[in-house]
């Protein structure tokens, strides 16, 4: 060959090498953009976010003509990608922005018009749904005032007469929700509702909710108001608005209409529509002890391979034309059927966002693969996620990303598939199967520790069993459940065996292993050291994963020296929930309070937390019998079977069926690691004539000789009064308000005597209770002490070492999204 020749091909050989690479970076430099606008605390003006935008998109159309030299233009390419990602991102986010809940309607009764958009939640107590607002206005009258702007998406809970109240026993809660009207998705209702912010709890590794309110469009929460005095709600029609929604809502109907035992039925509910909702929380909780949580939504698998499914049917019906064949090949409209059938499905499921997810994955592999091209798969890894990452920022906070996206990267990284092999036997299929799971297995085990402080260790045999059962015979006859009902009793028995063997696994001795979340950069090198252990190395390079992952695995959270202590008071609500830590002891006070027939603190915030600090309690102290003080105890105490429980709680009191509670009383005093523990409050005379279980609420007195903590329940003003006389010295740095702020307690008596720096105020947003009452809070700023209030802090942390300082966790951890208090 001519070398002039040689050379010009040599030359476009290195160019499109280059090329290849800048785009290559330029996708990983979108990535970074959108994660470090993730990072801000406060948005930007819009046109700067347009700005970036453009410049990023620009700079990188120049480079893609540019042959300049190679190092400079991967630089410039990372550049722009992140430019452009963190416009993309933030553009979308000063947009969501704009349609936030004025402050001032907060509390108002309005009246409004609109369209339920999507299916409703029914509940014992209550429906849950999400409303399209199409008209707003004053539920008083007020006629020289302008119309209320409401956001046009919000979500609505109707509950029944006096189910809102959290004291009421349960089985008064369930009669209730009767009351409550019947909704449906496609309806138009005039309802008048009282309409908040979406403001959430705020804990170290807990939920997010307010990010999830602001991934998925809702503006504002409320509830509707039916009481006596409130106008009746009215139905105005059905519309044909959301007839996927519709569609939905039936075909869930249906499957409960078929199947008799409910909890089956949620399955199969959950699997056809994607309601995970109808799941029963005892299942989740064994679903997600054997590792097998993913399969019980409309997850990337379940897409993924219906898109297989429908590519193969299309590509079979499409053969059968020749008209059709000369216009476009099969394999090319297989794949575009595939695809297209696959996001129909995705949108009949919820259009969650793992759905939204495998859509754009699948859709961005499909383009590829239509045009010709044949990248590497570091590019199709990588132009997937930014593919994801531009339609929705969000989901990069997101535990579902970062595992389905990295179990892909490992699956590639170890070369599981062997392209070029042939046929192979039913052996070494099943050989690489197993294979396929210890892989992600041990690659995503430091990834899931970081994100849910939690692993199955039969989570490898149970997946092994329940990715084939569910996928290749529960799912399919779920779905054909919908052209043949009596499918869905076949479906009923496939669940019921899978649920069997579930139950064996979880009840297994160490089942599950719970370990403290590592700091992200060691979670990191967990994950790479699991996939060395992973690859197709050799063995003496496998081993260099070793120094990786094992501190993973042993990692511990540092604890307060000896003679000091800690506290953290957890962001949990209308309640009371203390964590008291001293150098190798651990002391919770009260457990928060219970949202719900099928909901409490203690499962939705002090188990993931205290699993997250690696806690082993010592002592579970519940103050007194309230719902807002016990509610989680059920679940705390299930997570730590060797914690002791003391509490005022009654002989007779269902707690003392799952752990008997010694009678916490005046005198009682303890000493770990140099710190001193007393209990001041009640005297055994106190039991004998009190009507309230306020009366006899435990107070605990906590201290080292240099900082004190007094934790007082829900004592009122008898019980300070009572406190103060017969107990000389209460003078406290940090005192947990008593009765949440109420004005029955902190008397000027009780403040006089205590004396604190810092006032810790447990309490709900917006509580209907008012708590705590502005007069109740001026008697403390007149004595000149902080008051630190969980709606506006969140989690709140303090440490005898420094005891006039208090980290709130909304201070510590700002993010644009997060709702502030004026």
């Amino acid at each position: 060959m001519d070398s002039g020749v040689w050379g010009v091909q040599s030359r476009r050989a290195s160019e499109a090498v280059a090329g290849g690479s800048g785009a290559f970076v330029a996708l990983g430099g979108t990535l970074l953009g959108a994660a470090v606008q993730l990072r801000q605390p406060l948005l930007w003006a819009a046109g700067v976010y347009v700005a970036l935008l453009l410049v990023g998109l620009g700079g990188g159309w120049l480079l893609w003509r540019w042959r300049g030299p190679r190092l400079l233009v991967l630089m410039l390419s990372l550049a722009c990608g992140a430019m452009a990602g963190a416009g993309l991102a933030g553009w979308r986010a000063t947009a969501y922005a704009q349609g936030a809940l004025n402050p001032s309607l907060e509390g108002r009764d309005l009246r409004l018009t609109g369209v339920v958009s999507q299916m409703p939640q029914p509940g014992e107590i209550g429906t849950r749904f999400r409303f399209d607002v199409e008209a707003a206005q004053w539920a008083e009258a007020l006629s020289d005032a302008a119309p209320p702007t409401v956001p046009s998406r919000i979500a609505l809970a109707w509950y029944g007469e006096h189910s809102g109240a959290w004291e009421q026993p349960a089985e008064r809660r369930a009669s209730t929700a009767r009351t409550v009207g019947e909704v449906h998705a496609g309806q138009r209702w005039q309802l008048t509702v009282r309409l908040r912010a979406p403001h959430g709890n705020l804990n170290p590794h807990g939920f997010d909710s307010e990010l999830w309110a602001w991934e998925q469009g809702v503006h504002a929460q409320g509830h509707v108001r039916a009481g006596a005095r409130d106008p009746a709600p009215r139905l105005l029609g059905t519309t044909w608005r959301h007839p996927i929604e519709r569609a939905r809502e039936a075909v869930r109907d249906a499957v409960f209409a078929r199947v008799e035992d409910r909890r089956q039925a949620g399955v199969i509910a959950a699997l056809v529509t994607g309601d995970q909702g109808a799941i029963d929380r005892a299942d989740w909780d064994v679903f997600r002890a054997t590792g097998v949580a993913h399969l019980m939504s409309i997850s990337g698998l379940h897409i993924t391979l219906f898109a297989w499914f429908a590519a193969h049917v299309v590509g079979a019906l499409w053969r059968r034309s020749g008209r059709l064949m000369l216009r476009l090949p099969a394999q090319q409209a297989a794949l575009a059927g595939g695809v297209l059938l696959a996001a129909l499905y995705a949108l009949f499921s919820g259009w969650g966002v793992p759905s939204q997810r495998t859509v754009w994955m699948l859709a961005a592999v499909a383009l590829l693969r239509l045009t010709g091209r044949r990248w590497p798969w570091p590019h199709v890894w990588l132009l997937t996620a930014a593919v994801v990452v531009a339609a929705d920022p969000w989901a990069l906070l997101q535990a579902g990303f970062w595992l389905s996206f990295v179990a892909v990267a490992v699956l590639f990284a170890s070369a599981t598939a062997v392209p070029g092999e042939g046929r192979v036997g039913a052996l070494t299929r099943l050989g690489r199967f197993f294979r396929e799971q210890w892989t992600i297995t041990l690659a995503l085990t430091p990834l899931s520790l970081l994100l849910f402080q939690q692993v199955s260790a039969v989570g490898l045999v149970a997946n092994a069993l329940a990715i084939p059962w569910v996928t290749l015979v529960i799912t399919p006859l779920a779905m054909l459940g919908v052209a043949v009902p009596p499918l869905w009793d076949v479906a009923a028995g496939a669940v019921k065996l899978f649920a069997l063997l579930l139950q064996a696994l979880a009840g297994l001795p160490f089942a599950t292993l719970s370990m403290a979340a590592p700091p992200a950069w060691l979670a990191a090198g967990g994950v790479a050291g699991g996939v060395l252990l992973a690859m197709r190395l050799p063995w003496s390079m496998r081993a260099l994963g070793l120094p990786l992952l094992l501190p993973v695995l042993s990692w511990q959270p540092a604890r307060p020296a000896v003679g000091e202590f800690d506290l953290l008071a957890a962001d949990i609500g209308q309640g009371n929930a203390v964590l008291v830590r001293t150098a190798t002891h651990s002391l919770l006070y009260d457990a928060g309070p219970r949202y719900g027939l099928d909901s409490d603190a203690g499962h939705r915030v002090l188990v993931p937390l205290l699993r997250a600090r690696g806690e082993r309690l010592d002592l579970l102290l519940l103050s007194h019998r309230d719902i807002d003080h016990t509610g989680g105890a059920p679940a705390v105490l299930a997570m730590q079977p060797q914690a002791a429980l003391l509490s005022s709680i009654e002989a007779g009191h269902p707690l003392q069926a799952l752990r008997p509670a010694r009678r916490c009383e005046a005198g009682q005093r303890w000493r770990w690691d140099g710190v001193d523990f007393e209990v001041l409050f009640p005297f055994d005379s106190d039991y004998l004539g009190f009507t309230r279980p306020n009366a006899v609420s435990c107070v605990l007195r906590i201290g080292n000789g240099r900082a004190t903590v007094l934790l007082a329940g829900d004592i009122e003003r008898l019980q300070e009064a009572a406190l103060v006389s017969r107990t000389p010295g209460l003078q406290a740095d940090v005192l947990l308000v008593p009765h949440h702020g109420s004005k029955t307690s902190s008397s000027e008596l009780f403040l006089d005597a205590v004396r604190p720096r810092i006032a810790l105020v447990q309490a709900g947003y917006r509580s209907r209770f008012g708590h705590p009452a502005p007069e109740v809070v001026a008697r403390y700023v007149e004595r000149g002490v902080r008051v630190i209030d969980s709606p506006r802090c969140g989690a709140a942390h303090w440490a005898s070492p420094a005891p006039a300082e208090v980290k709130c966790e909304r201070a510590h951890d700002l993010r644009y999204w997060r709702h502030r208090m004026p």
